[in-house]
């Protein structure tokens, strides 16, 4: 066991094997023991990559921020030559990608070793990894709680300390709500300031953006600075940065103009720990010298919530079509959750022309957002509206349930389309994230901070949004964060590995 390695960063790691005091072997040996002892425990790690772990280890590593550092890849949008790409699946259960993703190949450029594939909901549809492909993945501060979704199984792993770093999604919160929920650091980057590709030009409209859960903020802008190049062929790259990232985080942000809210952009009501969060994160905020204001911008929730399920329903049906196509088999209601199935019936079942006209909509609300970050630099809100799920109850219960799966194994698309009872399931995950899924859609970077815990012990995390292009006060706002409320030192109560 290595003394240092759960209380490291990973650029504290690469600098211990920069200085010859640990192996780049003996980091992934350790990094594996703790999957089996913690992270396959826990539900977090679903497709071990020992062998080629220790293969690469023993080579020639490339001279990287993060030479012999090991991570977990996100089982979606991470693809690793010879590793299952199941995207918590049973449909495409012993899929093995061909080649690496282009986001992987800049992982292992910067001297990342992956060691395993880490759990996430099926095609990153839920804000909760509870799948009858692997099972729930249960969040280390309290097992009987959810680790977020769809990143959970990456934000579980690095909570728990069995890697100090690993990938993550964001199509609608996918990173900060993991990151929320396990005490972490996640930042959505700027829409397309990462690489998707070769295989993927865009996810969700370009609302998906990857990136990853770190424990402390310089990991996670020293891994962005290794991986934030142009992809050629990409449709969208931001405004390049203006010096390296890691360079910001140590960087005073300056007096900001930020607006606070506890106002649900997608509606529901906001619980009093995740409100107290808010509340203290705005004294802090004044204390540190920051001009602070109670304000936010105007979003119809029920429009843009309406309008964004119908995008991500017919995403969903596509992603079943090219499963379908890439295996080679056809697909069917069995082999996929029900309400994966259920709402790709709906996919299915738009036309062209509703489709486009939710995407129209979408696209005018971030146009209609944009003018407020010309007043502020920075907007902060709860990251969820509640503490971090009990397991079971994100998602359709009861006779709704029910409904829908009887509905969608009838291949009702059209009625489901206008059935009610799919509304209040749809409506509660809305209330639970009422705020991440706006900023997807308007390409904005956003962040999660851990700087709360409830009187339970749960993690709380705070949502700052930026101006688009704009990571670089985050990251020098989150490094000022992190120096007047250090959270590296607060681990989950569970038994070391």
């Amino acid at each position: 066991m290595i003394a240092e390695y759960e209380d490291l960063d990973g650029l504290a790691l690469a600098a211990l094997v920069r200085a010859g005091e640990v192996s780049p072997l003996e980091l992934v040996d350790e990094a594996i023991r703790r999957c089996e002892a913690v992270g396959v425990p826990l539900g977090a790690v679903v497709a071990p990559m020992y062998e080629r772990a220790r293969e690469l280890a023993r080579g020639t590593l490339p001279e990287g921020p993060f030479r012999g550092v090991p991570m977990v890849l996100k089982d979606l949008l991470s693809a690793a030559e010879g590793a299952p790409l199941q995207c918590g699946s049973r449909f495409l259960r012993g899929q093995v990608s061909p080649a690496d993703s282009e986001i992987v190949r800049r992982y292992r450029a910067a001297g990342l070793i992956p060691v395993a594939k880490s759990a996430t909901s099926e095609f990153g549809l839920v804000p909760t990894v509870e799948t009858l492909a692997h099972g729930p993945c249960k969040n280390p501060w309290d097992l009987g709680r959810s680790a977020g979704g769809s990143s959970g199984g990456t934000g579980a792993a690095v909570a728990a300390r069995v890697v100090p770093l690993g990938s993550g999604g964001d199509g609608g919160g996918s990173i900060r709500i993991p990151a929320s929920c396990c005490g972490l650091f996640g930042l959505k980057p700027t829409r397309g300031r990462t690489p998707l590709g070769p295989d993927v030009a865009e996810s969700w409209q370009g609302f998906t953006v990857v990136h990853a859960l770190t424990r402390s903020v310089r990991d996670s802008a020293a891994l962005l600075d290794a991986t934030c190049l142009p992809e050629h062929g990409a449709p969208y790259y931001p405004p390049p940065p203006a010096q390296p990232y890691l360079a910001e985080v140590g960087t005073p942000p300056g007096k900001l103009r930020i607006a606070v809210t506890t106002r649900p952009m997608l509606g529901g009501q906001v619980h009093p720990d995740c409100a107290a969060a808010l509340t203290a994160t705005a004294a802090l905020l004044q204390d540190l010298g920051h001009h602070v204001d109670e304000a936010a911008p105007a979003v119809d929730g029920p429009a843009f919530s309406r309008a964004f399920f119908k995008i991500l329903c017919g995403e969903l049906a596509a992603d079943i079509d090219e499963a379908a196509r890439r295996t080679g088999r056809s697909a069917r209601a069995g082999e996929f959750e029900f309400v994966t199935w259920t709402l790709a019936q709906i996919g299915w079942s738009l036309s062209a022309g509703e489709f486009v006209a939710a995407r129209r909509h979408l696209l005018h609300a971030a146009q209609t957002i944009a003018p407020f970050f010309s007043t502020y630099d920075v907007l902060v809100t709860p990251t969820l509206s509640q503490p971090p799920a009990p397991l079971g109850t994100l998602g359709p219960q009861g006779l709704s349930a029910a409904l829908m799966k009887l509905l969608g194994r009838a291949r009702a698309g059209g009625l489901l389309k206008r059935l009610t009872a799919v509304d209040p399931s749809a409506d509660e995950v809305y209330a639970y994230l009422p705020w991440t899924p706006v900023f997807n859609v308007t390409g904005q970077p956003a962040m999660s901070v851990p700087l709360h815990w409830s009187g339970e012990g749960l993690p709380i995390g705070v949502h700052f949004v930026g101006r688009y292009g704009d990571e670089a006060t985050l990251f020098r706002l989150a490094g000022e964060l992190e120096r007047a409320r250090p959270w590296a030192d607060r681990k989950p109560p569970r038994p070391a590995a």
